[in-house]
């Protein structure tokens, strides 16, 4: 395999792709190469019509890119060259997330000072990640006051006798 810069103009969409791009996501697609480079090339057939990367094509045009990386696959079959345009998309959807894993690695990112904006997460889910807690201060009101303790009356579960558990 070869990796060859191609024209933008020259390269051709799938017409029946059935992978959808929202614009947020090309946006985000585009943060990406500009953060890390241009990291996954898009995959033609012989005659330079897109396999997979129809999703970072739209982010280069958006870029006003005027080549792109390009990984030529021409000996795929027309039947081959259908079923990968699939799979590709698939294949990456049924991955998971060791999650407590991604929340050391997005809280050491986040410790570096990177800009966590250009993994794909978006700000309630790095919120989350991050475990962050949002929340004010409580009052003197919501606590009372520290130096003077209330009784805490529990209840034993065996006979129902109360008594203060601070005495116990």
């Amino acid at each position: 395999m070869k990796i060859q810069q191609v024209s933008v103009e020259k390269l051709i969409p799938f017409a029946r792709n059935s992978r959808t791009h929202s614009d947020k996501q090309v946006a985000e697609i585009a943060a990406s190469i500009k953060e890390f480079g241009w990291t996954n090339p898009i995959l033609v057939d012989g005659d330079k019509g897109i396999i997979a990367g129809h999703g970072r094509l739209l982010a280069a045009r958006k870029l006003n890119m005027d080549t792109v990386p390009v990984i030529e696959l021409a000996h795929l079959t027309e039947t081959q060259k259908k079923a990968y345009i699939i799979a590709d998309n698939k294949l990456a959807l049924n991955a998971g997330w060791d999650d407590e894993m991604l929340k050391i690695e997005i809280a050491d990112l986040f410790a570096d000072g990177f800009t966590l904006s250009v993994l794909g997460f978006d700000a309630d889910e790095l919120q989350n990640l991050l475990d962050v807690p949002e929340f004010e201060p409580a009052t003197e009101d919501d606590q009372g006051k520290l130096d003077e303790l209330d009784p805490k009356w529990i209840a034993c579960p065996h006979c129902g006798k109360e008594f203060d558990a601070r005495q116990a």
